[in-house]
Parts: structure tokens; sequence; C-alpha cells
């Protein structure tokens, strides 16, 4: 496929958020939208209306086509693994909505597939193109607050829109909360700490409801023994919907607020060389000082270290930033950069299908430990 060729685009399952993706992905230059697949909903009716695409019966009549390169995946976890052979094994590109699949067994048999056809599945896990979450990864690498010692992630998410017998609460179309939300996290701590363990989960249900899982609560140990807190509860009005990230390092913390994060808060006690560097990092953030040492006040001690300290400063960096706005630059990030690979214009990608599969993995084991069953965990 030549560079200025058009890239078509067939979407499986059209909801109201795999209509807000493929709207971003459709503003990439040279892709349209050839078919929809799986769904007569009124937002797969408005899309193919909106982008003069076909609306067909079935995922099978829509793999045919041969003007179709890439598939998107909007359905259902349970789907999935499905829809994904299917169109693996018609020459199609996968791009798959969040979990992978809803085993470990699944997501192995799905990449090998991918692997024997040569052919892309990803996994749309696009927190991994959100420039903060790189500036984060930085100044973990370059340890400008010493070392990470611990973080957690916790979501206080909203179930209003969830009713009883939606598909999310049934664990055999969803996974699960590990799988089917959590994965995007374990994923984003993976990518700042390097492989992770499970090493304790918990599930809880909801009183009144025999089989609702609405909480969920993960510690994953990573490298030098860093242990990062993972909680998911969907339990709140929508209105006081949040989400937070704290990474606790030597010498200060960060703080990253919202599930796609727009700000980040950080604290801490560096030197004048330090406080440069974070300024260059976090270009334009709001700089608080609030204290200044000096003599010997600045010989300051920590975990039997010596640390000299010039300031205790916060700063405050990010914007305004509606965050679904910030997600479709994500969304877009993304499908560029796996449609130029496809393309041959780029060899690199922030997201491979190894990045579906671990994030999979560790949810897995998670939901597994968290029901007392035997965790096995196989590497591909």
């Amino acid at each position: 496929m030549n560079e200025n060729q058009p890239l078509g685009l067939g979407v499986i399952g059209m909801g109201g958020f795999g209509l807000f993706a493929t709207q971003h992905f459709l503003q990439v230059p040279n892709t349209r939208l050839v078919a929809i697949a799986g769904t007569f909903r009124e937002a797969a009716q408005q899309a193919a209306r909106r982008f003069g695409a076909q609306l067909l019966d079935s995922p099978e009549d829509l793999v045919r086509l041969p003007d179709v390169d890439v598939v998107y995946l909007a359905t259902p976890p349970f789907l999935h693994y499905q829809q994904a052979l299917l169109a693996l094994r018609h020459g199609k590109h996968v791009i798959c909505e969040k979990p992978l699949a809803i085993s470990a067994e699944q997501g192995r048999e799905m990449i090998a597939e991918a692997q024997q056809r040569g052919r892309i599945l990803v996994t749309n896990l696009m927190q991994r193109y959100n420039p903060l979450i790189e500036q984060i990864g930085e100044l973990i690498g370059r340890k400008l607050l010493g070392d990470v010692l611990h973080g957690y992630f916790e979501n206080y998410a909203s179930d209003e829109g969830l009713a009883p017998e939606h598909w999310f609460w049934d664990r055999r179309k969803s996974g699960g909360i590990f799988i089917e939300h959590g994965v995007h996290f374990f994923d984003l701590f993976e990518g700042w700490l390097g492989k992770g363990e499970v090493v304790s989960a918990q599930v809880i249900k909801r009183p009144g409801y025999e089989d609702l899982e609405d909480q969920v609560q993960a510690t994953v140990q990573y490298s030098n023994g860093v242990l990062v807190n993972f909680y998911h509860g969907f339990t709140q009005p929508g209105r006081i919907d949040r989400q937070e990230m704290r990474i606790l390092f030597e010498r200060g913390d960060v703080t990253l607020h919202e599930w796609v994060p727009t700000r980040m808060t950080l604290r801490g006690i560096v030197n004048e060389e330090e406080t440069r560097a974070l300024l260059e990092l976090f270009p334009g953030a709001r700089l608080d000082v609030s204290a200044s040492y000096g003599g010997a006040d600045r010989r300051q001690r920590g975990r039997f270290k010596d640390v000299d300290a010039f300031q205790q400063i916060q700063l405050s960096y990010g914007s305004d930033t509606h965050k679904q706005h910030l997600y479709g630059d994500l969304l877009r990030g993304m499908f560029k950069e796996q449609t130029d690979f496809i393309r041959g214009l780029s060899t690199k990608r922030r997201i491979t299908e190894q990045n579906g599969y671990r994030s999979l993995l560790t949810a897995t084991d998670a939901d597994r430990i968290a029901r007392k069953e035997q965790v096995v965990s196989v590497e591909v």
C-alpha cells in the first residue's frame, strides 16, 4: 500500500463510543469508511449516512469486501475473539477495543493468527499517546525526584448508564472489571515501570445483587519491589465520577487527574539543576515555592541518603482541555501510527500486539487471584 492510496476502514459494532472513535480515525488523511456491520442501531445508521458507507447485515459480509484494509472492533469484549479471527483469516488488519479478549488463551490464539498472517492486531490502549504520560515516563527514567517507591490508581467511576441487565456486569460478556476496564492502567504502569506481577487482588459484590461485582482492587509489584495499588469501583452518580493516579518518589510525588490525564501536580524537594530540568520537561508549568533552603539547611536525609535541597516546590502543569477532546487526539495519534506502519511509512509503534496481550495477562491474573483460583500466565 502506497502513501497516497486510500485506506479502507470497516467497523464491526457502532454504538456511541464506536461512532466517537470512528469519527477521529477518519480525520487521518487518506482514510475512508467502507462499511459498518453487526448492528443497525441509530448510531450505525447515522454514521452510514454521514460517511456514505455501506450498512451490512453481518461481519462475514464486511470482511469479504476487498476494499476493507483495516477492521475496527467496537463490540463487547466477548465478541473480540471470534470477530478478530474472522477478520484476520480474510487478510484484514485489526484494531480492537480493549480488552483484547476475555481470556489469556483467546489472546494467545488471536496473536498467533495475526503473526501467521502478517497482520497487525492492536488493542486500543491509547493512553500511551498522551504527551503527559510520556513526560511522566521521562521524569521516572531521569530520576529527577529519585527512585519510584509506590503508586496507585483510583477509579471512582459512575454506573449511572449501566443498567443491571447491561453486558458490563455479565462476566461471560465483559470478563469482569479487571479485564474490561483495568487493562488500560495495567498497561500504563507497565510502560512506566516494566513488567509487573499481581501479588494480591480482591473483588466485592453489590449487596442485594448475587452476581453483580462493582468493586475490584489489586496490588501489582514491579521492578525494585515497587508496589502499585489499583482500585476500580463502578458505584458513583455521574456528577462525582473521578479518577486519580499518584506516584511516590524518594523526594516527592506526582498526581495525575482524570483517567485520561490532562493535569498534573508535582511536589518535591529539589536542587537548582533539578528545578531547571523539571521546568524544561514541563514547559509553562506554574512553579510555587513552599520553602527555600540555605547553608546547613540544604542538607536533608531520606532513606539513609543525603539530599541536597535548594527548594521545596509545587509544579502545576496541564490545561483545562476537555478530556473528551484530548481523547480524540489520542485516538487520532494511535490510528495514524498504526496505519503508517501498515503503509510501510514507519517501523515504530507505541502500541504493539504485546501491549494488548500483556495487559490482558495482568488482568486475568488479578481476576483469578481475587477468586482464589490458580494463576497460570504464559508468555507469547
